[in-house]
């Protein structure tokens, strides 16, 4: 008998043998911790969004208190002087 046989005996085995006992409370459990997972990930979500609008805040500030696209003063003198 090849190994897939061996355990594909082995597992119906297990599952025509006694099932396990399920704690009366698990469908409880797996409800709550569903919810924190929930809630964890809409927190997350909203600090993120939060964070971008901050960011964009703050780039759109510097942006028009620096005003990158104007060209800057010309440094070289001008040949009137000379």
């Amino acid at each position: 008998m090849s190994g897939t046989g061996r355990r594909e005996d082995r597992v119906r085995q297990m599952l025509e043998g006694p099932h396990p006992r399920v704690p009366t409370d698990l469908a409880a459990r797996a409800a709550e911790r569903g919810g924190r997972l929930v809630r964890r990930r809409r927190r997350l979500r909203r600090l993120g969004t939060l964070l971008l609008v901050a960011a964009v805040a703050a780039f759109t500030v510097w942006a028009l208190l620096v005003r990158p696209w104007e060209a800057p003063p010309a440094t070289t003198p001008s040949p009137d002087g000379w």
